[in-house]
């Protein structure tokens, strides 16, 4: 499962010799950590290079040697993806590793590594924690206890020749994998399935069972839910109308593993965050003050924003108004629109049919009873891929409401699962859709609040990522951005609709990863005078 480059010449030669690798084998079977066997092996380095006559230069340093090994190691991704393709067709899926109890100053990137491999799989059986390590026989029937199955169920892959014999001799059907190619052909024909030239499958989403939840008291009565994940810079995730945290399932765990602290809120309304009935509690200004509030009472200074829908418009603001919170801001489908003094927001929706649902929701009461009719018919019709779509948002106060053409029991979509929509019919039991809904109802509001922006440009980093597909935020929306955000970056997403994060995942992590870490690490540092 791993790449790295291998040793050569002489260290090949010592590090085989006959006693080099006691300790070795002691520090692959847990007996000694990373930083004892260099001490180790400087000493059996300089002994058999001045035995063999060889004159090693002054800053020669097994560490180093050994470190950069290890740094330049990095999961085989065609590997893991066989892998995942296999898992998911019912097969049980483990890594088998010699590995070591790194103490080493670069640990973090074995960490990572194994942070990253260890979800994927149903078992990961390391060297330095069962005290065994291969080519020992012993090792090979631990491997069978663990996985309780026979020899002939197991296929077992390494790039180790002498690690494949122990097993063979077990009955383990055994394949060499130096060239990733030519083992996965060897796997198609024993399992049956098609492992190469397939498309990627979908990022392991995150499960809420599984996540860390927190609470961050707003003000009395008022508190934010969240899911966090990973450590580093912050990254708050601002889901859109009607979703839920959840809604990020794909990228909390992939923003996770690029080095951020990950968190995913509930927005005020939602979930497990609270809902209060009061319209005012929904305006932008008010939300952007919790969200203010969020960071203070977590000890955040500074943190990533990025938002879909509702979310992406949050985020915009956040940027506009209080720009020294956000390290950078990000929006996916959601364009930045500067408030027009001159005409008002609401005369502007008036005179776009795209937005007539918009003015459906104004009315207190009457889109809620239809969407809390049914709540199963209500997300099934409304989740769904830009070429399943049977929603129209346009004349729905004319036909009556939203759901009016759609059926009672629309079909799953490709993009979810039974229990993907379940998870949001329990969480829209909790406290309904009033609160969601009100996110709409604070339009002139939210006009008069943002003319005060007029003017401002938006200069800290900013990432724009369009959905070729939506047919509510279009991506024409986004044409004269950069009139504002002259620094803007963007990312397009072909055949996509408005759900991005559910129906593109890979593509949206891509993205959001590449931006985060070129954009988002560290803050540039510029003078004041």
């Amino acid at each position: 499962m791993f790449q790295c480059s291998r040793r050569s010449g002489f260290l090949n030669k010592a590090f085989n010799k006959e006693g080099l690798g006691g300790s070795t084998a002691r520090l692959m079977r847990g007996e000694i950590t990373y930083c004892q066997w260099v001490s180790l092996m400087e000493g059996d380095y300089r002994k058999y290079a001045e035995e063999s006559g060889i004159c090693l230069p002054k800053n020669f340093s097994v560490n180093q040697i050994f470190g950069k090994a290890l740094l330049a190691k990095e999961i085989n991704r065609p590997m893991l993806q066989a892998a995942l393709a296999l898992r998911k067709k019912g097969f049980t899926t483990g890594i088998l590793t010699n590995n070591y109890l790194d103490d080493s100053t670069q640990r973090g990137h074995l960490a990572q590594l194994m942070g990253e491999l260890r979800p994927h799989f149903d078992f990961l059986m390391e060297s330095c924690q069962i005290g065994m390590a291969k080519p020992d026989p012993q090792i090979y029937r631990f491997m069978l206890d663990t996985l309780k199955a026979s020899p002939n169920e197991v296929v077992f892959l390494d790039d180790v020749g002498a690690n494949l014999k122990p097993a063979r001799d077990l009955g383990v059907v055994t394949i060499l994998a130096r060239n990733t190619n030519t083992a996965l052909q060897e796997l198609e024909k024993v399992t049956g399935m098609q492992l190469l030239d397939t498309a990627a499958p979908l990022p392991t989403p995150c499960k809420p069972s599984d996540m860390s939840h927190g609470y961050v008291p707003i003000k009395p009565g008022v508190r934010l839910h969240f899911v966090e994940l990973g450590s580093g810079p912050a990254v708050c995730l601002c889901h859109g109308f009607p979703e839920s945290w959840f809604s990020w399932r794909y990228q909390i765990p992939a923003l996770a593993q690029a080095g951020f602290r990950v968190l995913a809120v509930d927005m005020k309304g939602y979930g497990e965050s609270s809902a209060p009935p009061e319209i005012e509690e929904y305006s932008m200004e008010v939300l952007c003050k919790d969200m203010v509030t969020f960071l203070d009472k977590l000890g955040i200074s500074q943190a990533v924003f990025i938002g879909h829908d509702w979310g992406g418009m949050l985020v915009w603001n956040m940027a506009l108004f209080y720009p020294e919170r956000v390290r950078a801001v990000a929006s996916l489908n959601t364009p930045f629109m500067p408030a027009n003094p001159k005409v008002p927001l609401m005369e502007a929706l008036k005179a776009n049919p795209i937005f007539d649902y918009q003015l459906y929701f104004q009315e207190p009461g009457v889109a809620e009873a239809e969407l809390e009719q049914n709540l199963n018919r209500t997300f099934k019709a409304l989740f769904r891929s830009n070429d399943e779509g049977i929603l129209n948002t346009r004349n729905v106060r004319e036909a009556g409401g939203l759901l009016v053409s759609t059926p009672e029991n629309p079909s799953l979509s490709k993009l979810m699962t039974e229990e993907d929509i379940q998870f949001y019919v329990q969480q829209f039991k909790k406290s309904g859709f009033r609160g969601p809904l009100n996110w709409y109802r604070n339009i002139d509001k939210n006009w008069k609040w943002s003319c005060k922006g007029v003017g401002r440009k938006i200069l800290i980093p900013a990432l724009m990522v369009v959905a070729e597909k939506d047919k509510v935020l279009l991506p024409e929306m986004t044409k004269h951005m950069e009139d504002w955000i002259p620094n803007l970056k963007r990312g397009y997403i072909k055949d996509c609709g408005h759900w991005t994060q559910i129906e593109k995942p890979n593509e949206v992590n891509e993205i959001l990863t590449k931006w985060l870490k070129t954009d988002a690490r560290d803050p540039p540092l510029v003078s004041m005078l």
